[in-house]
């Protein structure tokens, strides 16, 4: 039975339905954990968040789930407000790992011999959809939960990047930029929050086989590269993640902030 460093305390997970904010939703429920989710699910994938929410109530953890857009402010309102109606308090847990954005080249490419047929490039609606969800909506959020009283002394808020936000790949533009911007917001966010006794720090994952890394093109071939490369031959999974997360949370770590971690069996280090 795991220990309950954790226990009568809230976490807060945006894109709580699968990958790192699934698995971390499980992992500090173990450990005591009451468990917010804000996820976007349609119905195709509604059964796994159903799953999850099952799962999580089975070890007791009676969490608050909430299926909407976490970029909207009507909809980020509405849920403080619903939060705070079912008497939570304070996060000492902030998960931003929101994984929605758009994956196309910036410059379209000539069809065969440079005709008229050309593939679709990104665009400005989509270029700011992709930085407003992945990246600024974790400066929206954490500031409306402080107006609200619901972060102070104590809480710890973690962002999700990866290596692509220093990293170029096809059709990755927007996201790796997404990435940057969001580890730049996290040193901010730190040196800001730091007064009041608020960490705020980025996990950067190795590659990890997540539904949101499925929708890369080229994907198997990340995939195959990333389990070559990494000293430890196996690719990072969301319980590698989750277990960091878990022990960053814990007592005796109000001194770390302002960082991006690696969490990736050293995977980086390898050129």
């Amino acid at each position: 039975m795991p220990s309950q460093p954790f226990a009568g305390h809230w976490a807060l997970i945006l894109g709580a339905s699968s990958g790192f904010g699934a698995a971390s939703a499980l992992a500090l429920a173990r450990h005591g954990c009451r468990i917010a989710g804000v996820h976007l699910d349609r119905r195709a994938t509604l059964p796994k968040v159903q799953e999850l929410i099952a799962e999580l109530e089975a070890g007791g953890a009676q969490p608050l789930f909430f299926n909407v857009n976490a970029s909207s402010q009507d909809k980020r309102d509405e849920v403080i407000q619903q939060l705070r109606a079912a008497g939570v308090t304070r996060f000492k847990v902030l998960l931003h790992s929101l994984a929605f954005g758009s994956l196309l080249p910036y410059f379209p490419e000539s069809g065969p011999e440079g005709g008229a047929e050309e593939a679709k490039a990104m665009g400005r609606d989509r270029m700011e959809m992709t930085l407003d969800v992945m990246a600024h909506s974790l400066v929206y959020w954490t500031q409306d939960l402080l107006a609200a009283g619901l972060l102070g002394p104590g809480s710890r808020i973690y962002s999700m990047t990866s290596s692509g936000g220093s990293r170029v790949m096809p059709s990755y533009g927007a996201v790796s930029a997404a990435k940057a911007a969001l580890e730049s917001h996290t040193r901010q966010m730190a040196m800001e929050l730091a007064p009041r006794g608020i960490t705020v720090n980025a996990l950067r994952a190795g590659v990890t086989d997540t539904p949101a890394l499925r929708m890369i093109p080229g994907h198997e071939r990340i995939l195959a590269m990333a389990t070559e490369r990494n000293p430890s031959r196996r690719l990072t999974r969301p319980e590698d993640v989750a277990a960091a997360l878990v022990a960053l949370a814990g007592p005796g770590t109000d001194w770390i902030t302002g960082n991006v971690i690696g969490v990736d069996g050293g995977e980086d280090i390898v050129g």
